[in-house]
């Protein structure tokens, strides 16, 4: 059954229209770290109208969030939510800021959002921390205890940040240069190594294999 699109006014068009292409500006200047999506809250059951840099799973036409529906109940509700923490389903961390954008009417009509993934950033933070140590030999230190699933994260986490991007950003060769990292550093001797990068990398178990070969 074709889905009905919700009426709209001339004027609500022209803000959701927009409004895309703010969120397309938005994306292109920080990919690939931030997320936006642009939410049609007149439409609540298939909200998301637009994706960019997609960092969490979702597809055009999925439903509002909880913060979509409180601003359709709540003309009220604020306009701007910014930098609150967040989470995307597979447990990476985010920093989220949400606007509401409102008609003539004073009536939500849609929102726009953004979702940054932390994983990067954080992973700088250790880097540029470590450089800035004075104890020059902890610095060229690497830990002797086995490598656990954090461990390999982190691993992942700091190839990807040498190259300024983030493990799902990474793109085929250097996924095969990264799993021969770990493969030399002895990460993929630990158990359920390959299902540990599929899922920080966001790809099938059957790719890692691939790449590992």
């Amino acid at each position: 059954m074709k889905k009905r699109t919700p009426e709209r006014t001339p004027e609500q068009q022209a803000l959701l229209e927009q409004l895309k292409q703010v969120a397309q500006g938005l994306s292109e200047t920080f990919a690939p770290f931030c997320e936006v999506v642009v939410h049609d809250l007149l439409d609540p059951k298939h909200a998301i109208l637009a994706i960019h840099n997609n960092l969490s799973g979702r597809q055009v036409g999925d439903p509002a969030t909880e913060l979509g529906l409180a601003r359709i109940a709540d003309p009220e509700y604020p306009q701007v939510i910014a930098n609150y923490a967040n989470q995307f389903a597979d447990g990476r961390q985010a920093k989220s800021t949400s606007i509401g954008i409102k008609d003539s009417t004073g009536g939500y009509v849609a929102a726009l959002c953004m979702n940054v993934d932390l994983t990067l950033f954080r992973s700088l933070q250790n880097v540029l921390g470590q450089f800035g140590s004075v104890d020059a030999g902890a610095a060229m230190k690497e830990s002797l205890d086995p490598a656990g699933a954090d461990a390999i994260r982190a691993r992942i986490d700091q190839f990807a940040a040498r190259l300024a991007t983030t493990p799902r950003s990474l793109k085929a060769e250097d996924r095969r240069a990264l799993l021969r990292e770990l493969k030399e550093a002895g990460f993929m001797e630990v158990r359920r190594a390959m299902e540990i990068v599929a899922l920080h990398l966001g790809v099938s178990r059957a790719t890692v294999y691939s790449y590992a070969k």
